[in-house]
Formats: structure tokens, C-alpha cells, sequence
């Protein structure tokens, strides 16, 4: 398999939209570096050719449902307590999604 290069970077980022500086863009391949050699650690495992991949990483878990178990409920105004700002049975949170304003 072939080493990626600068060029490669360059055109799937151009491809993505994305655009890199030259500093991202080696950023980008040394990532890919660390990655290859981690692959090439992998592939020194002993008879990992025939290891059978998983579909699901947890397609061996084992579980057992607990019963249902009806509990009271901590009242709602004791809830509230906890909160700095709240209308009627609603919290209310600080906008976290902006318009731009400040870019």
C-alpha cells in the first residue's frame, strides 16, 4: 500500500470542500504516519488474517433485564430548587446556539 502524500491530502480535502493550509495538511500526514505504523503493529499479531471480524462490538455482551420496579419521583419544585432560572415547570438554559455576531 502506497504512503499518502501531500498532494493526495491536498485533493481529498479540495474534494471535501474543506481547503488545508500547508500546516494542516502536515498535519494531516502525520496523523496518517502515526496511523500506518499503529495498522503495521496490528498486522504483526500472530494469525490475525484469520480473526473473524465483528459486525458489532458488542456481539458477544450478555445481558438480563431487570424487574420493573415502580419508585416515587423527587416533586418537581424540589427539583426546581436546583435551578437558577426556571418558568413554571420549565428550565430555562442560556442560548447556546449564536448568530455570528462576534466572527
Amino acid at each position: 500500500m502506497s504512503k499518502f502524500t501531500s498532494e493526495m491530502v491536498d485533493d481529498y480535502a479540495d474534494k471535501l470542500l474543506i481547503g488545508l493550509t500547508k500546516e494542516e495538511n502536515k498535519l494531516v500526514l502525520d496523523e496518517f504516519e502515526i496511523i500506518d505504523a499503529n495498522i503495521d503493529l496490528i498486522n504483526q499479531i500472530p494469525n490475525i488474517s484469520q480473526v473473524e471480524p465483528m459486525s458489532f462490538c458488542l456481539d458477544d455482551f450478555e445481558y438480563e433485564l431487570r424487574e420493573d420496579v415502580v419508585e416515587e419521583s423527587v416533586p418537581i419544585d424540589e427539583l426546581l430548587q436546583n435551578c437558577d432560572m426556571y418558568t413554571d415547570r420549565e428550565v430555562e438554559v442560556p442560548k447556546v446556539v449564536g448568530n455570528n455576531e462576534h466572527e
